[in-house]
């Protein structure tokens, strides 16, 4: 026989259990923090929860006014172990802490002592929870700040809906026990759960809904291959409110076109968040300029300049967006990426600027997820700052400008910004807007801002045909109607506009003296 067959013990290690502590009592000895933190833990538990204190803090008292934890306002007394199940002390003496565990032993209760490791029969553990799934982390209590750390890593590699995916688990193996609870079929019960656990991504696993529960039920009942088993998925659990259907039909992804991918294929689409920045491809961050060129389609805004449509050698699907149809053209983009998907190809959503600044990157990370589609999310420059930044403009400078306020031109609606009362430190940035330039300079003028303020215009700002046109709030208007607009444009309004601006520092492509820059013209 050979040596190495069996493992050895490495030693050293804890007996990592989840101990069923409902209805158990569970005695805290202490009133302050650490003991409002294991009174917490056990409550989640289920457990019947005593504290011991003169004192307690205000989460305790919350908790013993509503019943949650009973609270004995006095100390400990040996007395009070009796019909204990486990015992907690979180108290600053660690002599009375050493006699009330030492009592515990006597009486095989087990015990934890906070911050005194040799009188602890167990550990608390870094733990997550998610519904049901509980995932702890411990150090043996030898690097406690860093089993956060390593848990926190851990609780981010799960999939999106893993929690849920286990609730309806749980509730479809109930079903099937009910269903068929001979003991001689607990092998067959448990090898077709496994089948569905290993196979069935958990993102759809999560989306089950009652219908889809019976179905699954009936699958097994007629010893159906987890693998295959079709079932149908409705709006409700997926769909989208802006009215899109869902794509899960029957346990296929179904396009627009009619194409059908199984999910269980082998192939998954994968879709990813681009922000495009400020139009120059050399302003991409080198995770967008690596996602355009692996993607196998782009579905690009209306607005994204061809320089950055340049750098894409794959197929390009530009949104169809203008004034009154946005959100038929939405929908257009999201149909296009569900069917994308659902031929497992790699797509990219380019958005302009940074998706999360007034670019409805939100929403649409809201709706993929419904889904079962988790965007990966490369941030761009967003324009409120660095396009500012490129034309001269710093939109904070220490003793100038101590704060940035970001607002669109218009709401969802159509309405105008609301503008804040007249702040000097203040700088503000108004996206979407010099269409609407008289009366957003009106605006500022009733909220108090003065006259000879500071504004300038940044047109197509990391562009090659970038330019500034600056004034005050009394000439920009005029200064504008003069010189003409190339859009896009932002606002840009505060002491800050002028702060670098000198004779040395000219607009990099037209005269300045034509342009109003400086505050004189």
């Amino acid at each position: 026989m050979a040596d190495d067959k069996f493992r050895d013990p490495q030693g050293g290690g804890s007996l990592i259990l989840a101990w069923q502590a409902a209805n158990k009592t569970v005695l805290i000895v202490g009133g302050g923090t650490v003991a409002a933190g294991r009174a917490f833990n056990a409550l989640e538990a289920d457990a019947r929860v005593v504290v011991v204190a003169p004192d307690i803090n205000a989460e305790l008292q919350y908790r013993a006014d509503r019943g949650q934890v009973s609270w004995r306002p006095r100390k400990f007394v040996d007395a009070d172990l009796d019909g204990a199940d486990m015992v907690l002390t979180a108290i600053g003496d660690a002599e009375e802490s050493r006699r009330i565990v030492n009592a515990c032993r006597r009486l095989r209760i087990p015990a934890n002592a906070a911050d005194i490791n040799d009188l602890c029969d167990f550990w608390f553990m870094s733990t997550h929870r998610d519904h049901s799934v509980q995932i702890a982390v411990s150090t043996n209590s030898k690097a406690p700040r860093l089993a956060n750390r390593i848990r926190r890593q851990a609780a981010a590699a799960l999939p999106r809906g893993t929690g849920l995916a286990v609730e309806q688990i749980g509730r479809l193996r109930k079903r099937i026990r009910e269903a068929d609870p001979k003991p001689e079929n607990s092998k067959r019960r448990m090898a077709w759960l496994m089948q569905l656990c290993d196979y069935w991504p958990i993102e759809q696993l999560a989306n089950l809904d009652s219908d889809n529960i019976d179905s699954l039920l009936e699958a097994y009942v007629r010893n159906d291959d987890p693998q295959t088993v079709a079932i149908a998925q409705d709006s409700a659990s997926v769909g989208s409110s802006s009215g899109v259907p869902s794509p899960v039909l029957h346990g296929q992804l179904v396009s627009d076109s009619g194409i059908l991918v199984h999910p269980l294929s082998g192939k998954r689409g994968k879709l990813t968040l681009v922000g495009a920045g400020l139009g120059d491809p050399e302003l991409l961050t080198v995770r967008a300029h690596r996602a355009l060129l692996e993607a196998d389609v782009v579905l690009a805004d209306k607005l994204i300049p061809e320089p950055v449509l340049d750098v894409i050698k794959c197929e390009i699907y530009t949104a169809r967006k203008f004034p009154g149809v946005a959100t038929e053209a939405q929908d257009d983009l999201y149909r296009r990426g569900l069917e994308e998907l659902a031929r497992g190809r790699n797509v990219v959503r380019l958005k302009q600027g940074d998706s999360f600044v007034y670019g409805r990157g939100g929403e649409e990370i809201l709706f993929f997820r419904k889904h079962g589609y988790e965007p990966e999310v490369i941030p761009g420059l967003t324009s409120a700052i660095n396009g500012p930044g490129l034309c001269g403009i710093p939109v904070t400078h220490r003793g100038v400008a101590d704060q940035v306020l970001v607002l669109s031109g218009a709401d969802r609606n159509g309405a105008l910004p609301s503008i804040p009362s007249y702040l000097a430190t203040r700088t503000l940035v108004v996206l979407m807007s010099v269409k609407r330039l008289a009366q957003i300079t009106q605006l500022l003028s009733q909220s108090g801002h003065p006259p000879d303020l500071p504004v300038a215009i940044v047109e197509r700002a990391g562009c090659s045909d970038q330019r500034t046109v600056r004034g005050t709030l009394e000439t920009i208007v005029d200064v504008v109607e003069r010189v003409g607009h190339n859009a896009p444009g932002l606002i840009v309004a505060g002491f800050a506009v002028n702060v670098l601006s000198d004779k040395a520092i000219q607009d990099r492509y037209l005269d300045s003296s034509t342009l109003g820059l400086h505050s004189a013209e």
